[in-house]
């Protein structure tokens, strides 16, 4: 654990109170159950488990108050609250801080992690502002000593989103992007004349920054399909797809995770056409017992034949049972999906927003429980064996063999 006294009489107070008022905020209907869990945590970064079995390593993730976190406000409510002060950190596992960048001031970072770039490690990450529950920004690679060294748009116009950069081996970068339409609302019981965000998944080359290809949610999946009832919160713009993670699949197509639609796509990446849907009000895979997830991120595969996402299983508004962990065997040709492993925390933990899974070398799990403020990694048993409680959410967390250096 670290230790500031100083932080910590600054922040208690303030960080008490948003925990009440959020907790109740983000409460859905007295029908639904669990409630979400309450998105403030311990007053600092606090190691609560770490046993024989965890891997050994540094954690990344961000501090602060994501982009992603739809909850409208929280950031100026707890400006002035250090630990909601956005960074990038390191720590090592026991709970030292090794590396912090800070973004000038009114500018968030979020999706902290390394990643490989030209043949050798980097650091990358997000950083701009917050726009109705999604970023507009720009995405940075950075050596190992934290220089950028390269900045990257979704390109055609469009700023970066918070929610994904994900570099390829032969040095594409995959990324979310938002843009605001004039939409007919009205198959959802909306306005005639309304706006709505199209979200856009971008395939660019980094080093011409030309863009490859592009895949909009609004030309290849009907309106019908969303699951949000409302806008996003802090907005006035409909919000019916909300895509949240992109990656590769085993033949280099798009596996395209969508929130407010619970489901994932299978992309052609040569024509946009939708090969096959995991989950949502249209799955083309029939789900096998215990395939059920919701508003889920970080969607992408775990082997030739399995998907790993985060079920966040709430939006906040609506909770349909505790988030997890899911990975799930998908067979195209036989149009099934079979349920491999569901892995809950010990607390039943229940995300309203955010949240990742990265699979470790050894066989271990590391889960970032998003907007539930912790980091926990599992053994293949299920056995917690590293858990740590942050003051706030982090958008995704990492576990890496090399910290940066000044």
């Amino acid at each position: 654990m670290i230790r500031n006294s100083h932080h910590i009489r600054r922040g208690a107070a303030a960080l008490a109170a948003a925990a009440v008022g959020l907790g109740t905020a983000l409460a859905p209907s007295a029908a639904a159950a669990p409630l979400p869990s309450v998105p403030v945590g311990a007053l600092n970064y606090t190691v609560d488990v770490n046993k024989p079995g965890a891997s050994p390593g540094y954690i990344y993730y961000t501090s602060g108050v994501s982009a992603a976190a739809l909850v409208p406000g929280l950031g100026q409510a707890l400006s002035n609250v250090p630990q909601a002060a956005p960074g990038n950190v390191v720590m090592d596992k026991s709970g030292h801080e090794v590396w912090r960048y800070t973004p000038p001031k009114g500018q968030d970072v979020s999706n902290f992690r390394t990643q490989t770039y030209q043949g050798k490690r980097v650091l990358t990450w997000w950083q701009g502002s917050t726009v109705g529950g999604h970023g507009t920004g720009t995405d940075h690679i950075a050596d190992e000593h934290g220089h950028v060294i390269e900045t990257l748009s979704a390109g055609d116009g469009l700023n970066s989103d918070v929610h994904e950069f994900r570099l390829t081996p032969d040095g594409r970068a995959l990324i979310t992007a938002y843009r605001e339409v004039d939409a007919d609302l009205s198959a959802i019981g909306g306005p005639k004349n309304g706006k709505m965000y199209d979200t856009v998944a971008s395939v660019v080359d980094v080093a011409t920054k030309k863009v490859l290809f592009q895949w909009s949610a609004a030309q290849h999946v009907p309106l019908t399909d969303t699951t949000a009832s409302t806008s996003s919160p802090g907005s006035a713009v409909y919000d019916p797809f909300h895509m949240n993670s992109i990656a590769l699949d085993p033949q280099g197509n798009l596996v395209i995770s969508m929130r407010d639609t619970s489901a994932v796509y299978d992309v052609d990446i040569h024509t946009g056409k939708i090969r096959w849907q995991l989950g949502g009000k249209h799955s083309t895979l029939a789900l096998g017992p215990g395939v059920q997830f919701a508003f889920q991120h970080d969607a992408e595969f775990d082997g030739p034949d399995t998907i790993r996402l985060f079920n966040d299983n709430s939006s906040g508004q609506q909770t349909l049972g505790v988030s997890s962990v899911q990975w799930i065997h998908v067979d195209p040709a036989a149009h099934r999906a079979t349920l491999v492993r569901n892995q809950i925390h010990p607390s039943n933990l229940v995300a309203p927003a955010m949240g990742n899974a990265q699979g470790l070398p050894g066989g271990n799990t590391l889960v970032g429980w998003g907007m539930a403020p912790h980091i926990s990694e599992f053994t293949r048993s299920g056995a917690l064996v590293y858990d740590v409680a942050l003051p706030m959410g982090t958008y995704r967390a990492y576990l890496e063999d090399w910290a940066p250096t000044k």
